[in-house]
């Protein structure tokens, strides 16, 4: 699978609407046949700071994000709420779904 992590710094004065202001871009990616999963997270170490975690099954499936309208449009309406281009981790990782952190397993409940 492709697994993204972007983080995007977000102006001060639109940081709480964040959710709201990506909801359509993240809506329609997370209805792309090839996305595994595509979360935000708001740092909790600075609130204008967002963390987006993505998976896309293939390199086809990335493809087709970038390419898709959804994508295009996202990058215009985007960028104005932002304070700085985000900076990205993009890999590619041989798995489709998350993995059990072995060092910090929970005992299952009897």
């Amino acid at each position: 699978m492709i697994f993204i992590t972007a983080k995007f710094r977000v102006l001060p004065e639109h940081a709480d609407q964040w959710p709201q202001i990506a909801a359509a871009f993240t809506e329609a990616t997370r209805a792309e046949p090839g996305c595994l999963w595509f979360d935000w997270s708001r740092s909790v170490d600075d609130s204008t700071e967002y963390v987006l975690v993505e998976a896309f099954r293939d390199n086809e499936a990335g493809a087709a994000h970038v390419q898709s309208a959804h994508f295009r449009a996202a990058q215009e309406t985007l960028p104005p709420h932002l304070a700085e281009t985000p900076r990205i981790v993009n890999s590619t990782v041989e798995q489709q779904d998350w993995s059990l952190l072995g060092e910090m397993a929970v005992p299952e409940a009897h």
